[in-house]
């Protein structure tokens, strides 16, 4: 979440710019951001919609975000001069409307470098009222490890707090509120309050009503009867219609924008970039939401619209990652990058010409937080990847080409003794290169 904003701000690592958790004082913005760079070198700067970087956005010549996560329905917005400012609709509609305004009373006569970020797809999902029924008579397919058990790897995966099985709220995750229940127990928390529903308005209220109260009367019904993986399989189908349901939103606006910038004839001469700040697990592992560092959450959505650069469909394989952003937007720009920026520009591997790029990733996870996922820091190569905990003092090692599914850490297999010296090497290296500080002494917000 915050972490990765600041990398993708800063082009360095959470243990440069000092944002390494979500919990602390917020990016320290008195060093060099992205939009500071752009601003300075007469761009027009916006940022509308979720930042979750606790402290106000800075080089920007317009903001207007979300509070922390931000709501679905009827959100506020926190304005410039500090007031917070209610907005009735959908949030992914509303961000999408903000950001299209404000491209149409920009100065016209200067670049612009507009980030238009969306609460969606984040938790609690709570689709749009028009795509509730999205999904309804559609199977989702299940993951192969959705019933992982965890064994041949760490101890501390057993220990994590976001399974569907486990720890998936009802009400809040599951929608299904305490007055639908009929007095039936349901097995697993029930924590949380049904935060979205309790922002709707009545005629709002009355539409989601009539589409998720027949499904959890019939769901309630069959409770008595179900397994224990019926219901897993059920709350499984509920989270990933929801979810979809939730995106559709958000390729909604990525279309109004992209028809704004044909209609306005700025498309050739617009970068458009589509990211995010992880990856997610949609089921893999039993999990929902995201931390830890295998694939499904390490790696991140990333797509680009560069006129005169990419080829449509093209899909490079080089391996890149957030600190490359910041650094690629300067050259596009005509900026010079600055030396502390840990990243590089990912321009050469769109052109195909990527001779020396990097062959290794380094990874950071600080933030144990409320999911009780530990700190743990890795490296991915093309085939492998080693991570370690500290906390427990273990190391993991996975094939990505035998075992892309990660089942089975090959680190005490003597047979990978030489892949796990060369890794082991070049987590080290990396961790000097990028002037990581210890394990176990890494200090921040």
């Amino acid at each position: 979440c915050g972490p990765s904003r600041a990398t993708i701000m800063t082009g360095k690592h959470s243990h440069k710019n000092g944002f390494l958790r979500n919990t602390g004082k917020g990016l320290d913005q008195s060093q060099w951001t992205l939009s500071k760079a752009l601003q300075g070198c007469g761009y027009s700067t916006a940022v509308i919609g979720k930042w979750h970087l606790v402290s106000d956005p800075i080089g920007f010549d317009y903001w207007e975000i979300l509070p922390g996560q931000g709501n679905y329905y009827n959100p506020v917005f926190k304005q410039m001069d500090g007031s917070i400012k209610k907005f009735n609709g959908y949030c992914t509609d509303i961000t999408t409307d903000k950001a299209i305004k404000w491209l149409d009373k920009r100065d016209k006569e200067k670049p612009f470098f507009l980030m238009c970020q969306h609460k969606a797809p984040h938790r609690t999902f709570a689709p749009a009222l028009r795509h509730l029924k999205a999904f309804d008579g559609v199977t989702i397919p299940e993951p192969p490890t959705l019933f992982d058990d965890y064994q041949k790897r760490s101890g501390t995966l057993a220990k994590n707090e976001m399974e569907i099985d486990r720890h998936f709220d009802w009400a809040y995750d599951a929608k299904v509120r305490k007055d639908e229940r009929n007095g039936i127990k349901l097995p697993g928390p029930d924590r949380y309050p049904t935060v979205e529903y309790r922002r709707m308005t009545k005629p709002q209220k009355t539409r989601w009503d009539a589409h998720f109260g027949p499904e959890n009367r019939a769901f309630i019904e069959k409770v008595p009867t179900m397994t224990h993986k019926d219901i897993v399989r059920w709350k499984y189908q509920r989270y990933m219609k929801n979810y979809l349901a939730t995106v559709k939103a958000v390729d909604e606006s990525v279309g109004r924008m992209l028809d704004y910038l044909d209609k306005n004839s700025l498309t050739e001469n617009t970068i458009v970039v589509y990211a995010s700040d992880q990856g997610f697990y949609l089921g893999e592992h039993g999990w929902y939401d995201k931390r830890w560092m295998f694939e499904e959450s390490f790696k991140m959505p990333f797509a680009i619209r560069w006129p005169g650069v990419t080829e449509p469909g093209s899909r490079p394989k080089e391996m890149i990652q957030n600190i490359d952003y910041a650094p690629t937007f300067l050259e596009a720009a005509g900026v010079a990058i600055p030396p502390e920026i840990q990243g590089n520009s990912i321009l050469p591997t769109l052109q195909g010409n990527a001779k020396g790029w990097r062959k290794s990733l380094y990874y950071s996870y600080y933030e144990k937080g409320e999911h009780n996922v530990p700190q743990h820091f890795g490296v991915r190569t093309e085939t492998h990847k080693l991570f370690y905990l500290p906390e427990t003092n273990e190391w993991q090692l996975f094939d990505l080409i035998k075992d892309p599914q990660e089942l089975k850490s090959v680190h005490d297999n003597p047979s990978y003794s030489k892949v796990r010296k060369q890794l082991t090497k070049e987590f080290h290296r990396l961790r000097e290169h990028y002037e990581a500080p210890p394990m176990k002494m890494a200090k921040g917000s």
